[in-house]
């Protein structure tokens, strides 16, 4: 059986490793993740991880496995800022206050699809304007969304998260095990 990750992420790829997993290829699918209009963070995150699996073309003996990772403020979607001005406006709305992340796993083997989101609370203490611009001039704001990673340097920021740090990062570990177990993806023992 061969895992398709369809993801160019190098943490999901890290935290798949925590299984003991390595993909057998990367197929990111290229799919529109503009939100739609009073589209809500959740039900976002969730109709977005399914597409990028539905996208995926599988050859028999092949599983799938996608995710999708948002920030939410409020009803608010922060996705991937465009430029250090937008991840500063991302961090100072976040700074001191309570924010959701939000991960949908989705895994697809044959006409069958199996989905799991998993939400959880991180509160970003304030922020000064010499940690704010010290973290902007590191670059690690690019291609994340809300703006931060809370494995790099931002990790600094966060004092508080209730839920799973591996959701935050991009892949909530035990959920996903248990999603490649029900499509029939050995996690334990010979992966062949």
């Amino acid at each position: 059986m061969r895992l398709i990750l369809g993801s160019g992420s190098p943490r999901r790829c890290e935290l798949l490793a925590q299984l003991g997993i390595v993909p057998d290829e990367i197929r990111a699918p290229d799919i529109d993740e503009t939100p739609r209009q009073g589209e809500l963070p959740r039900s976002y995150c969730i109709r977005v991880a399914h597409e990028k699996v539905q996208a995926i073309r599988l050859d028999p003996g092949e599983i799938a496995l996608c995710a999708d990772t948002t920030v939410a403020l409020g009803r608010r979607i922060l996705g991937k800022p465009g430029d250090a001005g937008e991840a500063a406006e991302f961090l100072v709305a976040l700074a001191g206050r309570r924010h959701n992340v939000i991960t949908a796993v989705a895994v697809k083997a044959g006409d069958r699809i199996w989905e799991r989101d998993v939400v959880t609370a991180v509160r970003m203490k304030r922020l000064s304007d010499v940690e704010l611009n010290s973290y902007l001039a590191t670059g690690d704001w690019r291609g994340k969304a809300g703006g931060y990673a809370i494995q790099g340097p931002a990790g600094a920021f966060i004092p508080w998260i209730q839920g799973s740090f591996s959701a935050v990062m991009g892949l909530p570990v035990a959920e996903t095990a248990t999603l490649l177990q029900a499509a029939g993806y050995p996690i334990y023992g010979p992966k062949s």
